[in-house]
Order: structure tokens, then sequence, then C-alpha cells
């Protein structure tokens, strides 16, 4: 049975999220997903919406996935060395360089583990772009009034 092991930050599910689990999932039997931690996301990026809480009980909720746990604060390769998985699926839009990963993985004894880019279905689209797209959305144009949330509740 092949491990396979994705990971990511998985803030605002989306179709870009499914896709990528898919694809990683392709490459064998079981698929195990490594969200990244808070303190992690917050110092590379934007702080999250969700709280790691509830993004892992999100992921472990797709069936897909066969297991989702908290990666490591500081030592990424501490979960690969936990996991053990047999392929590392690297996303479209995460910025790895797979030569150093590789040569990383090999200082400490796994350097067996194959590690792929897959290919993305989902061009230009992100958490960040979803985030844009609901704030533009909710953004006041000129010249119209605001909606409020009593309004809202009258589509029936």
């Amino acid at each position: 049975m092949a491990r396979v092991m994705a990971s990511g930050v998985f803030d605002l599910i989306h179709i870009g999220h499914l896709h990528y689990l898919e694809e990683a999932k392709k490459y064998g039997d079981v698929l195990i997903v490594i969200l990244a931690r808070t303190v992690t996301i917050s110092s590379r990026k934007r702080d999250p919406i969700m709280s790691e809480k509830e993004r892992l009980e999100m992921m472990n909720h797709i069936t897909i996935v066969d297991l989702a746990l908290l990666g490591h604060e500081t030592d990424h390769l501490s979960s690969v060395d936990k996991v053990k998985p047999d392929i590392i699926a690297i996303g479209a839009d995460q910025h790895y360089d797979l030569g150093r990963l590789r040569q990383d993985l090999a200082k400490r004894g796994l350097g067996t583990i194959k590690v792929v880019r897959l290919k993305s279905e989902v061009e230009g689209l992100s958490t960040t772009s979803l985030i844009n797209r609901i704030l533009a959305r909710f953004q006041p144009k000129e010249n119209e009034p605001q909606v409020s949330e009593k309004s809202d509740h009258h589509f029936i």
C-alpha cells in the first residue's frame, strides 16, 4: 500500500484544494494530509481565517483524505519522518524547490521518498483570491445603498 503525503494550509476549502487532493490520491492507496500550523502560516503569509482545530476537523471530514494531522511548528520535515510516506505530492502553487527538498530528505535518511509536482486544473484559484472575491462582493459600490443583514434574508 503506497502512502501519499500532501500538505498545505487549507484555510477556506475550495475546488482547487479538492483537485489537489484528488490528484495526490491517484499516486497511492492512502492519502495523509499535513496541515500547516497557524504560527507557520502567520510568519509566511497572512493570519488564517480558521483555527488549526477547525481546519483539521474539516480536512478529516473530506472522504478522499484517509488521515489529516497538524504539522510541526518549526521542523517541517519531522512530519515526513513521522508519516513515512512513499510519495510526497507538491501542489502546483506550492513554492518548493524540489531539488532542495530531495536533498533535505536524503540528509535525514528519507531519500527513497518520491517527490512529485502536481499540475493544477484550476489556475488562478487560491484562498487569497477567494477572500478578495468575497471582499469585492461586499464592498459598497458608489451611489449604491449598503445591504443590511436583515434585508439579506428576504429571498423567499
